[in-house]
């Protein structure tokens, strides 16, 4: 049995007890230190993974399996994880951020260290347990403690609004997940009467055959969920306030990785769970989805604060990434995936950029800049690489995520297509406007004139990033060939029961 993964997965909860009582000097770097070495065990995931070893269904669809131990036995609910090559990357994501997050903190958390540090130790192992969860009661947990330090890291270290906003994200949240478990309870029970057993494992449940009107109810109940933790159309407004108020780390993590939970959530659970509601329901979410890209680019192009501008886009992005999660199609799926490890990177990166000359002036506005390439030009280079990613510049990471979604979602949704590639134009415009604004022109405010450029500390949690915006913008090959194979496995369960639509229940109703 391989402890692999949960040693990556765990990690991090025990180094935060260590560093919510340790002195503030020695917390951020002991934080520091638990995070780097969470990522150095989690890379040899990459190696240990192989895309090819297994076949299309069962527990061989998932590698470095650990468990299933019994943890409430009589009912079937078990200690169980694995990773395919779905959840391998987004593993790898959050690792990686989340040191460069805990770094790049250190010179803007100055009360209660020890507290947001471990917090958000505790948060990695939420997130990093939700991706490589086999049982949903398991998943369930993983998810629910997300909340937690989320809500102490927007509450305690936020803006002036913080606490508004921090309620604004756990009501909204919680709702949905309550949604969702009373869906796990039911299609749990029912797997108890259809195999005279209880087992909460996904590949279980994956095989409970439901009458239609029944799987469109669960469906709806995981798809609130997911969609909100997206967030898709029209439930993405607790997302704008959550993002501003929130300090730079928390912001970066949200986008960088939290909002892939609400997508991995789709592929994972809600999708395969319920492959006929999926595919009779999968034009709805993608008309959804194409309205959130226009929707979002076009309400941060009339942004004047620097961080909310960030935070629409990620709403449009996000649509994308829904667009091509709904193409049902190889190019679509994996165009989505690769998009959301590239939203993770070029979003993050706009968030610690934003941060970081918010500590210089104290100001979002965009108003206040202007001129930037002068005084600070190391900045101003950053800021233009990722701007250009984020919009999509063939030759940078956004380019393959997006034309792949895009181009397997035109097969499937022509029209929701056509709109959203609209957006995705808007999106080029609102980037490299408000790149114009702060970096380009004169340099008419005195204080940008001394603005110091980026410092030793700050170059060295930002080169990563763009390093990987550059090799996933020219080497896609690698990562795809860890992830196609995954979800064709996918689609695989996704589209095999299609054809059951036709085939009448015992209701008289359809399946």
């Amino acid at each position: 049995m391989n402890h692999l993964l949960s040693l990556v997965t765990f990690l991090p909860l025990i180094g935060a007890l260590v560093v919510f009582v340790s002195p503030k000097g020695t917390a951020k770097w002991l934080a520091l230190a638990v995070s780097l070495l969470t990522f150095v065990v989690s890379v040899p995931l990459w190696f240990l993974y192989d895309p090819a070893a297994h076949g299309l269904a069962g527990w061989e669809t998932f590698q470095l399996v650990d468990g299933p131990y019994p943890w409430i036995a009589d009912l079937g609910i078990s200690y169980t994880v694995g990773i395919d090559g779905i959840s391998l990357l987004l593993v790898l994501l959050t690792t990686l951020l989340t040191p460069l997050v805990i770094y790049s903190s250190m010179s803007s958390i100055h009360k209660k260290v020890g507290q947001y540090m471990g917090f958000m130790l505790i948060l990695e192992t939420a997130m990093l347990g939700s991706f490589v969860a086999l049982d949903t009661f398991l998943f369930y947990v993983f998810w629910e403690l997300m909340l937690i330090p989320m809500y102490f890291i927007i509450g305690v270290w936020g803006g002036p609004n913080r606490v508004y906003a921090a309620l604004k994200f756990f009501i909204y949240t919680l709702v949905g997940s309550l949604l969702m478990l009373i869906a796990i309870v039911a299609l749990y029970v029912f797997h108890f009467q259809q195999f005279g057993f209880w087992s909460a494992s996904i590949l279980d449940l994956y095989n409970v055959a439901l009458p239609f009107r029944t799987e469109a109810l669960l469906f709806a109940a995981f798809v609130l969920a997911f969609a909100i933790k997206v967030p898709m159309f029209p439930l993405h407004t607790w997302l704008p306030d959550a993002h501003v108020q929130a300090p730079t780390g928390g912001s970066v993590i949200l986008a960088g990785v939290m909002l892939k939970l609400g997508t991995y959530g789709f592929l994972r659970f809600a999708m395969p769970l319920f492959p006929q509601a999926t595919h009779e329901y999968g034009g709805v979410i993608a008309g959804l989805a194409a309205i959130g890209i226009v929707y979002g680019a076009l309400v941060a192009m009339a942004q004047d604060d620097m961080k909310k501008l960030v935070a629409y886009s990620s709403v449009s992005h996000m649509g994308v990434i829904m667009l091509g999660l709904f193409a049902l199609n190889t190019e679509g799926v994996s165009g989505s995936v690769y998009q959301m490890l590239n939203h993770g990177l070029s979003t993050g990166a706009l968030f610690l950029l934003v941060g970081i000359i918010y500590e210089r002036r104290h100001t979002r506005e965009i108003a206040e800049y202007g001129g930037l390439a002068t005084s600070m030009p190391k900045y101003s280079f950053v800021l233009l690489v990722v701007a250009f990613s984020s919009i999509g510049l063939p030759g940078l990471n956004g380019f393959i995520g997006e034309a792949l979604s895009l181009l397997g979602a035109f097969h499937t949704h022509p029209v929701a297509t056509v709109v959203g590639t609209s957006g995705v134009i808007f999106g080029a415009v609102y980037m490299l406007w408000m790149v114009q604004r702060v970096v380009f022109g004169p340099l008419t405010i005195e204080a940008n004139k001394t603005m110091p450029d980026l410092t030793g500390r700050e170059i060295a949690y930002l080169a990563p990033i763009l390093v990987l915006i550059v090799v996933m913008g020219v080497a896609p090959g690698p990562i795809l060939a860890k992830l196609e194979p995954s979800v064709d496995r996918l689609l695989v369960q996704v589209n095999s029961q299609v054809d059951l639509l036709a085939q009448p229940d015992v209701a008289g109703g359809q399946r």
